[in-house]
């Protein structure tokens, strides 16, 4: 991908036939050319020939391609040590919000992801062509990127050279700053579709360890399926990773990878997390739609489902075709998103039994699963996602009823896993398990993946989360102090009111916000907090500001089985006394008809814990913790136990509001 359309010094640009820059625009264009464009650019070569002089020292970009899912900028400007940001609207005679929002996304992309931008002055510019002119007031965020400000055709250049005080006599180099690399690190959903439309891990990862880790894995998975299918081999893997690492886009990247139909290479990504697999049927659904619009096609919403449905499917209905049939399925790689959370014997036998009508399933999900794939009489893959200590609802097998299956019906597979399985008690307690499988299967390290990439201001969340919630709060208020504070803010509050303005402060741009709150906190009710009314994930995830059912509006909460695998960029997560602290051990609770009851089970605790250790790890730059006050006069949200979170949690060193 090219950086720039065109790009030149302000005095060769000056000097340079519009014509010929035109042409050069429309010769790196890539999609049909419409007359909207070609005049789009046309306008924005006269205003800035018009705007700009032969002595600014500086340089001037056209289309300049942003790091996530290919975006352009219509036009940079580099003066001395001052980036702007131009958003051209011709025509327009209004400053539309969506614009701002527009502006500021690239200013943000620029800001996080491309490198030599990190550290460097941004200032966005909208400018639409026929707008009245704004007294503009300049004044930047915390992070050297500036609110934007506001010009028309006729009064560019003032605007711009009102910013000439805020030079700090350093110089950036052009073409240093151009060709610096770029560190993305897209959401799950911006993920899949650039996956799906051939991109390749390693471009949409960031240039650091965590785009090594995962570049490691998928490297190590890709050798694996290759031996498997010339060998003829039978091969499963189990890979691991901390949350956040990227274990669901390396499995997407596989399933891209692999489905290689003309070499009878299906692929499929199988996930029983419902609200995952429809988020992201839906965007890419809504992407194909927009990208085909913008290449003069047109293809309709139901079409583009048709299409995406055989890239990412539910594992429950891979499952049950299945089982009407004894055939080999036409994939011979499957990756198992989760595969924790696949069901028990108990829970999938009862479910066949009261759903399905099937008296004769007498399986765990595990055993099923391999014994369809085992089907083929040559070779297959499964892959396996596993996430430690994200086992959240009832009947879910972890990662033991695998190895139990293996170990007693399909020991003649190759069977590969990452070493943090042995090592890590969240993976496997048994011992004897432990002990075979160390010596019926290969240890593969690459198959951990240790690197955060949800954080990107922060690969320490995972450890912080981890250490509060078990017990260990000086080293969670270590990690929080060294690592977390200055690049990750995490604060706490008992007002609701002051979370969700904490959150629209912090939002810029398009980034997205939300409110989550754990499956069993049904006390929070009484502080607006409903988590009985379900959201529609596809509309909650992706349907943008106006829409009063979406996360931005913070009215609609989420709960750990809504977001696992997802995420937002801030969150306010909502703590109810389901999980309380005294003495410094946690508390386990479930609210029954009119009252808490304690929870016994170490199963159901386990769950409970992971509930909240989904939520807090959801956000990709910063969260807030809402504690409310409770009632004395409500047996159901006693005080003592909402005051003795919050001081808990506010002795991690979190920053109250």
């Amino acid at each position: 991908m090219k950086r720039a359309y065109y790009s030149n010094s302000i005095q060769t640009f000056l000097r340079d036939d519009t014509s010929y820059i035109l042409g050069e625009l429309t010769a790196n264009h890539h999609h049909a050319l419409e007359n909207l464009q070609r005049n789009a650019w046309l306008n924005q070569i006269k205003i800035l020939k018009n705007t700009l002089s032969d002595n600014i020292n500086g340089s001037v970009f056209f289309e300049f391609a942003i790091p996530r899912m290919g975006k352009r900028v219509d036009n940079i400007i580099i003066i001395d040590d001052l980036i702007f940001i131009l958003e051209f609207k011709v025509g327009d005679k209004n400053y539309e919000k969506h614009t701002f929002d527009q502006v500021i996304d690239y200013c943000l992309d620029l800001k996080n992801f491309h490198e030599g931008s990190h550290n460097e002055k941004i200032i966005p510019i909208v400018v639409s062509t026929e707008a009245d002119p704004i007294q503009n007031n300049i004044s930047k965020y915390q992070d050297l990127l500036y609110h934007p400000l506001l010009a028309n055709k006729d009064n560019l250049f003032e605007v711009i050279k009102n910013c000439f005080a805020e030079k700090k006599g350093g110089l950036i180099n052009p073409q240093e700053w151009k060709n610096s690399i770029y560190k993305p690190t897209p959401t799950i959903i911006e993920a899949a579709q650039a996956l799906y439309k051939g991109h390749d891990v390693t471009e949409i990862s960031r240039s650091d360890g965590g785009a090594i880790n995962l570049s490691k894995t998928s490297n190590c998975i890709n050798e694996i399926i290759d031996y498997s299918k010339t060998h003829g081999k039978k091969s499963i893997c189990f890979v691991t990773g901390v949350p956040g690492a990227g274990k669901t886009l390396a499995g997407l990247n596989i399933a891209n990878q692999r489905m290689n139909a003309d070499k009878n290479e299906h692929a499929v990504f199988l996930s029983g997390n419902g609200p995952l697999v429809y988020v992201l049927r839906e965007a890419l659904a809504r992407d194909k739609v927009q990208t085909e619009k913008e290449k003069g096609q047109k293809i309709s919403k139901k079409d583009a489902h048709r299409e995406v449905v055989p890239f990412i499917q539910n594992i429950h209905h891979f499952r049950d075709d299945n089982i009407e049939s004894n055939e080999a399925p036409i994939e011979k790689v499957v990756i198992f998103d989760e595969a924790q959370r696949a069901w028990t014997n108990k829970q999938a036998s009862a479910f066949m039994k009261r759903k399905k009508g099937n008296d004769n399933f007498n399986k765990s999900e595990p055993e099923f699963l391999i014994e369809v794939m085992n089907r083929h009489e040559d070779w297959c893959t499964i892959i396996c996602l596993i996430g430690g200590g994200q086992e959240i609802n009832t009947g879910e097998a972890g990662l033991e009823e695998w190895i139990n299956s293996l170990k007693s019906t399909f020991s003649n597979w190759d069977i590969y896993y990452s070493d943090l399985i042995i090592k890590n008690s969240n993976y496997i307690e048994n011992e004897e398990l432990q002990t075979w499988i160390k010596k019926n299967a290969i240890e593969k390290q690459d198959l951990h993946l240790a690197v955060s990439v949800r954080s990107f201001r922060s690969e320490q969340l995972s450890n912080f989360v981890h250490a509060a919630l078990e017990e260990e709060p000086e080293f969670a208020k270590e990690i929080y102090q060294n690592y977390l504070s200055a690049l990750y803010p995490i604060t706490i509050t008992r007002n609701l009111k002051e979370a969700k303005k904490w959150l629209n402060t912090m939002a810029r741009g398009s980034e997205r916000t939300g409110i989550v709150a754990s499956s069993g906190g049904h006390r929070l009710r009484p502080a607006g907090i409903n988590i009985k009314s379900s959201i529609d994930p596809p509309i909650w995830f992706l349907n943008d500001k106006d829409d009063v059912r979406s996360s931005y509006f913070l009215e609609e909460v989420a709960t750990e089985f809504d977001i696992q695998g997802l995420e937002l960029d801030w969150i306010c997560v909502c703590w109810d006394s389901d999980l309380y602290i005294k003495n410094n051990e946690w508390c386990f609770r479930k609210f029954k008809g009119t009252k808490w009851q304690n929870v016994n089970q170490k199963v159901q605790r386990h769950y409970l814990l992971n509930a909240y250790r989904v939520l807090l790890t959801r956000a990709r730059q910063g969260m807030v913790i809402f504690v409310p006050h409770g009632d004395p006069n409500d047996k159901t949200r006693n005080p003592k136990f909402y005051d003795e979170i919050f001081e808990y949690l506010k002795n991690l060193g979190l920053t109250e509001i």
